[in-house]
């Protein structure tokens, strides 16, 4: 569990209902339900007409990486690897096929079958990056669907603001009309500028920085099949990858 993603959040949102505060503002005056509906409606209804179906289901399924993101342990899978080498040096490549028939892990388990299957380490290092290449953009595409929130929020926190003003300026002659109009065009704002930089930016960065993560992982493992298949010192390939752990 990511604490900082939950300590972030409640910053953002404990300063801005803080200074509202100080400033002699109420809690409640910053709670309006046509503002949240125009504003949260809106950037839904925007970005989902953008977003393909696939990438959709990828952008929630993601979601859960902002407070639980996937943990590689690097430290591990070096050892790992550098138990691979020494086996194939050992007992030769077909010596890893036994170890890639338990591998749970599919990108290493394909690693390990072409490594076994004697071959060629361009041709492992083609087929492993097209796969990385291509788990990424899937992955980078579903980040868009929070990006392009962050974007439309504000601007549908203005379409909301006017929304408010032009009932106003609809009821000028109705004093007790004009408060709720002019609630609906400065909170809307407030919603649209607050979620897309307290929340949907932020998540989106976040989300980032996992496929980041996993990319660099993946990547310590390509470089490290590749020693394998080249036939380099075990110890070597330990000193090598150890360049991946910070």
């Amino acid at each position: 569990m990511d604490k900082l993603s939950f300590i972030g959040v409640i910053i953002g949102f404990t300063a801005l209902i803080g200074g509202n505060f100080l400033e002699g503002g109420s809690w409640k005056s910053l709670i309006n339900e046509s503002a949240a509906l125009i504003v949260i409606g809106g950037t839904l209804g925007a970005a989902i007409l953008q977003t393909p179906w696939q990438s959709l289901k990828r952008a929630l399924s993601v979601f859960v990486w902002v407070f639980k993101p996937p943990q590689y342990y690097f430290h591990d899978e070096v050892k790992k690897i550098v138990y691979w080498a020494a086996t194939a040096r050992k007992e030769g490549l077909l010596g890893l096929e036994t170890i890639a028939d338990h591998e749970k892990d599919m990108f290493s388990k394909k690693g390990l079958m072409l490594l076994a299957d004697g071959a060629q380490s361009e041709s492992i290092r083609q087929v492993l990056e097209n796969d990385l290449i291509q788990k990424e953009q899937l992955d980078l595409q579903a980040v868009q669907f929070y990006e392009s929130m962050g974007g439309y929020s504000p601007t549908i926190g203005i379409i909301g603001a006017v929304i408010g003003l032009i009932h106003v300026m609809q009821n000028l002659a109705d004093p007790e009309l004009l408060g709720p109009g002019i609630a609906v065009a400065f909170v809307a704002t407030i919603y649209g500028v607050a979620f897309a930089n307290l929340l949907l930016l932020p998540i989106a960065n976040k989300l980032k920085q996992c496929v980041g993560h996993e990319s660099r992982f993946k990547e310590l493992m390509i470089d490290g099949l590749i020693a394998i298949s080249e036939g380099e010192n075990p110890k070597f390939i330990e000193i090598k990858l150890n360049g991946y752990i910070k």
